[in-house]
């Protein structure tokens, strides 16, 4: 969000930027994914060896891409959402709506990268079979898209209670 001289604040700067961020990061990884399931069907039919080492790799690929994915979707605000009553509502109810799904959504976020660090360090002692890393790396994109949903809520509480004191037609 912009303010009336046209600049950005700081932490909109921010939440740019780890957004621009996790779109390349996801972007790469869905291509990386692609690659190595061409590999895994060339071994398989052509050199008729397997690499077994895909499942394991495209399952964190696709814990990255799902979570981080996510977020973004938190952020430019289109995640699924059920907005039907809030937006047959009056105004403001909607508002209210509006306050409280900020409020829940970022209480989710720090919910979930409280809880997934934790199954991170539990997890991390123990390998992914046959890729040989800790098994902890596939809660990392879970506590990312946690915290990074617990900041763009912030984002979005920030600009709700700045927009509040303006004019119905200037909120929208």
């Amino acid at each position: 969000m912009e303010n009336p001289t046209g600049t950005k604040s700081v932490y909109d700067r921010l939440l740019d930027l780890i957004c621009k961020v996790s779109i390349v990061v996801t972007g790469i990884a869905l291509v990386v994914l692609t690659v190595i399931f061409g590999w895994l069907v060339f071994g398989r039919y052509v050199l008729n060896s397997t690499p077994t080492w895909v499942e394991q790799v495209s399952l964190l690929l696709v814990m990255l891409i799902a979570f981080i994915g996510a977020s973004v979707g938190i952020y430019q605000q289109t995640h699924l959402g059920v907005s039907y009553f809030r937006d047959i509502s009056p105004r403001p109810l909607r508002r209210a709506f509006e306050l409280v799904s900020h409020i829940i959504v970022g209480c989710f976020g720090a919910v979930m990268m409280f809880y997934s660090y934790k199954l991170v360090v539990f997890k991390w002692g123990t390998e992914i079979p046959l890729i040989n890393i800790p098994e902890g790396l596939r809660a990392i994109p879970i506590t990312l898209c946690g915290a990074f949903t617990l900041l763009y809520s912030i984002g979005h509480l920030i600009h709700f209670f700045k927009n509040s004191g303006k004019t119905p037609e200037l909120a929208d």
